[in-house]
């Protein structure tokens, strides 16, 4: 068993090593997961469920340090009772990523990003929400660890814009867990 345990840890620390971060390298990381969404401020709010994927690339700055550029298709929104709100939106995430060691970064940065659909469902009805705002910005802070070529990244999307135009409170508050595949260029 001993020598069952030494073979396991040997392969996945030749695994990570080969996931090093290299100097001028660009990469493309098609990804999809899934979201945890709800917002912030007052009021009777439930997490809500929505998938996302899209593209990121990745250019190796330094060897423990990268820049992210992506484009991602995020369903959003949060649960009042038995109502759901669908807020969908274009994010595009601006990342720096320090590897702490290889395959295992830090990521934190920027994200603007574009409402393209808010609906109100409930009871089998649904209609749009009026008063969203069009545009979002969130702070994304978050871990990925890569093995082999798989990509696995976890992020907290902390809102800073408000949803709807006339609220005081109300800021889009996201965890996103995604598994991409890095391709090199």
């Amino acid at each position: 068993m001993k020598k069952i345990m030494m073979i396991a840890a040997f392969m996945v620390a030749a695994l990570s090593a080969s996931a090093q971060n290299e100097v001028g390298a660009i990469s493309i990381k098609p990804t999809v997961g899934i979201n945890f969404a709800n917002i912030t401020g007052d009021g009777d709010h439930k997490m809500k469920f929505g998938l996302i994927a899209g593209a990121e690339a990745e250019y190796g700055v330094a060897e423990s340090f990268g820049l992210t550029a992506g484009l991602l298709y995020s369903m959003e929104g949060f649960k009042v009772d038995d109502e759901k709100l669908n807020l969908d939106y274009i994010n595009i995430p601006i990342l720096a990523n320090y590897y702490i060691v290889p395959g295992l970064a830090i990521k934190a940065g920027i994200q603007p990003a574009f409402n393209v659909r808010h609906k109100w469902s409930y009871d089998g009805e649904s209609g749009d929400i009026e008063g969203v705002n069009s545009f979002n910005f969130s702070v994304p802070v978050g871990l990925s660890y890569q093995i082999s070529d798989f990509v696995i990244d976890a992020r907290y999307n902390i809102g800073i814009t408000k949803i709807f135009e006339d609220a005081d409170q109300g800021r889009n508050s996201t965890i996103t867990i995604t598994l991409g595949y890095k391709i090199p260029f």
